[in-house]
């Protein structure tokens, strides 16, 4: 029998540091050739967590979110496209709309896709005109139709190529407009540019893909329509594909794995979740490319009460970066504060899940109400019965087994507003943990990193103590 740490069982030892200025710190890490993330920080696939609007927030901010898949097909599809659409210099396929459509079918649409730009064709494909906000926000008429809508092709700057940046700035500061369709010598729609979208891509934070759309990642599980689900995900534009499971060593999620990697060999693949050298080894050999780690560590998680299995997390990536190599690793759980994060990507980890700690935001699906005179949101673990349930309404799965639950059914914590916020106040203190191991990367801190074990008392002495405070 070894020890097994967790976080609150150890600290880091302060080191000597050139480190003038937390900003010096890069806290940029590779988990694939086509994932660079600014920050070391991804939205866990939670249904109270992680949908199109936090997948959003995270990929402005440098994230990476990953849409849950406790959901039907199609619901996970259309989250997907909303974040693939929210931001995009140059849109390949705008939605085109025909001149008959009424203005109570395009407001539907709006609803749908968080767009509210749509270029008017006829059945070849021809661009007739344009309909944007302005055009029908105050229109009471829901009848009216598109073609008494729109700003006429006429009266419509168009390009007949694809513009760099800098082109696009020169056409929207000379005309005063907000969006520049792009067509063929056939007046066929071969795209859009937009001036919301010409101003995010100013954003260097941002992390995107190579046509300069948000990252996005979203979850499959390993049963049923597991293919079926990853190939319209891959379809939609997922940059990164994720089974999630409680027990990633099972031997139906390593095959689930060869297969998923098999059929979609060059969409980055995480698999998890695992706690020892074995679990990782095994994953990394069925063709996982990034590896999560973590039983039981989770706020609303009770694997370790139910079952007397786990792994305490900062040993449990230890154990996984032996099996790993070099492939990355996700530490999925237990985190409750910058601290936490510091300790660990120290322990091995190239990144870290988050799921309570953004459960309380403006992004996280799920409305803010009161409870005992506070502010709080709904949060629960996906192993819980009613997320179980809740799962088997929307996929329509016909499963003849009822399992244990190993979650929080009914969890709530407390309203945090802007995601934003949350991350901007994570990102310093992580910044502050790398500055005080003397580490100004990531490959730094694991060369600088040495972990001291407390008792009780060390733990104690860590927390603010001997006043009273808000």
């Amino acid at each position: 029998m070894f020890e097994g740490l967790s976080f609150d069982d150890v600290l880091l030892i302060p080191k000597r540091s050139v480190i003038s200025s937390r900003r010096d710190v890069d806290l940029s890490v590779k988990l694939f050739s086509s994932v660079n993330l600014k920050i070391p920080i991804i939205s866990s696939p939670m249904d109270t967590v992680t949908e199109s609007s936090m997948a959003i927030a995270f990929a402005r901010y440098g994230g990476l979110g990953i849409i849950h898949r406790f959901c039907s097909i199609d619901y996970q599809v259309k989250e997907v496209e909303k974040v693939k659409m929210a931001e995009n210099y140059f849109v390949e396929n705008p939605i085109c709309i025909s001149p008959e459509i009424t203005l109570k079918e395009i407001k539907e649409k709006t609803e749908n896709y968080h767009f509210l730009t749509f270029l008017v064709v006829d059945k070849n494909k021809r661009l007739l005109g344009l309909i944007s906000k302005r055009d029908f926000v105050l229109e009471d008429d829901e009848n009216k139709k598109a073609k008494d809508l729109m700003t006429p092709f006429e009266k419509l700057i168009v390009v007949n190529k694809k513009i760099s940046l800098k082109e696009a700035k020169e056409i929207f500061k000379k005309y005063k407009i907000e969006k520049i369709p792009i067509i063929d010598k056939e007046r066929k729609v071969r795209g859009l540019i937009t001036f919301r979208d010409f101003m995010s891509s100013m954003n260097k934070k941002a992390v995107r893909d190579l046509k300069g759309r948000l990252l996005v990642g979203a979850a499959l599980g390993i049963r049923g329509d597991c293919l079926e689900r990853g190939e319209a995900l891959a379809k939609a534009g997922a940059d990164v594909l994720c089974i999630d499971v409680a027990h990633g060593h099972l031997e139906k999620a390593l095959k689930a794995v060869k297969e998923v990697k098999r059929k979609f060999p060059e969409i980055p693949l995480i698999a998890g979740n695992i706690a020892t050298k074995e679990g990782a080894r095994d994953l990394k050999r069925a063709g996982a490319d990034i590896i999560k780690v973590g039983i039981g560590p989770g706020s609303a998680c009770t694997t370790r009460i139910v079952t007397g299995v786990g792994v305490p997390q900062v040993t449990a990536i230890m154990l996984a970066r032996q099996g790993a190599g070099n492939t990355p690793l996700i530490a999925d759980g237990g985190c409750r504060n910058s601290g936490d994060i510091v300790k660990a990507l120290a322990a091995g980890a190239n990144a870290v899940m988050l799921g309570s700690l953004l459960a309380g935001t403006d992004e996280a699906p799920g409305k803010i109400f009161y409870m005992n005179g506070k502010r709080v949101k709904a949060f629960r673990g996906m192993s819980s019965m009613i997320a179980f349930e809740n799962k088997i309404n929307h996929t329509k799965e016909n499963i003849d087994y009822k399992p244990i639950a190993e979650g929080i059914d009914y969890g709530f914590v407390d309203y945090k507003g802007p995601v934003f916020e949350v991350l901007e106040s994570l990102e310093k203190g992580i910044r502050s943990g790398f500055s005080y191991c003397g580490a100004r990367n990531l490959k730094e801190l694991w060369r600088n990193a040495e972990f001291i074990k407390i008792t009780s008392g060390g733990l104690k002495e860590s927390y603010p103590h001997d006043i009273d405070y808000l």
